[in-house]
């Protein structure tokens, strides 16, 4: 079978739709993964003993299986245990907020720590409560450095949502399948789903690459 690229084009509006579902559950994924990392990268870098640990078992619970076994415990085993049933995109999203919260909490905690405690010291010196030093004084050196690393996850998470293939969402990946299985154009229809990724993660590159410059200290 000889490459033919003139095809692409009549499929390019199924896969922009496997893309706009992509996005949409990277998006919200990464909403609710960056609040839950920053509440959990608080709770390692200031927690006390008993919040720490919590904390720590979550992080290391996430990190040591893979999104594609949290995904099949969300969608197939959660259901038996709890009697709850949740639909693929929902499994897909709490995904990824549960897997990306853990990796963010880790860089949380890693910028925070990285400030000198000088600096939060002389604010206490000066009467400040604890979270206006952390939100004035601590909070704002510490974005400017986990800005580089957030984006890489950004960017980890995104390519990760190809995995949700195995629970039938019709994201990027799945709709190329789909399109694939029944043409047999394998060569052609997985360019154009790698040239789609190649795109978002190069517009997420570049928008975070201008902050990360806006942001740079001097």
């Amino acid at each position: 079978m000889e490459i033919d690229w003139t095809i692409i084009p009549s499929f390019l509006p199924q896969l922009m739709k496997g893309a706009q579902v992509t996005l949409m559950i990277t998006l919200i994924g990464l909403i609710g993964g960056t609040v839950l990392g920053l509440l959990t990268g608080l709770m390692r870098a200031y927690g006390n003993v008993f919040v720490n640990g919590l904390a720590l078992v979550y992080v290391e619970l996430i990190r040591g299986t893979p999104i594609v076994v949290q995904v099949m415990f969300l969608y197939f085993a959660l259901p038996i245990l709890t009697g709850l049933r949740i639909d693929p995109m929902t499994a897909a999203v709490l995904s990824i907020i549960v897997n990306a919260g853990a990796y963010i909490a880790e860089i949380v905690r890693g910028a925070l720590l990285s400030i000198p405690k000088g600096l939060g010291e002389a604010g206490l010196a000066m009467g400040l409560p604890r979270w206006k030093v952390l939100a004035h004084i601590v909070g704002p050196l510490a974005f400017r450095r986990l800005i580089p690393p957030l984006g890489n996850q950004y960017i980890v998470s995104l390519k990760d949502t190809s995995l949700f293939i195995v629970i039938g969402v019709a994201e990027l990946t799945r709709t190329g399948q789909e399109i694939m299985a029944s043409n047999f154009r394998a060569v052609e229809i997985w360019t154009a789903v790698g040239v789609l990724y190649l795109i978002m993660t190069g517009i997420l590159s570049l928008i975070l690459r201008i902050i990360e410059k806006r942001m740079r200290i001097l």
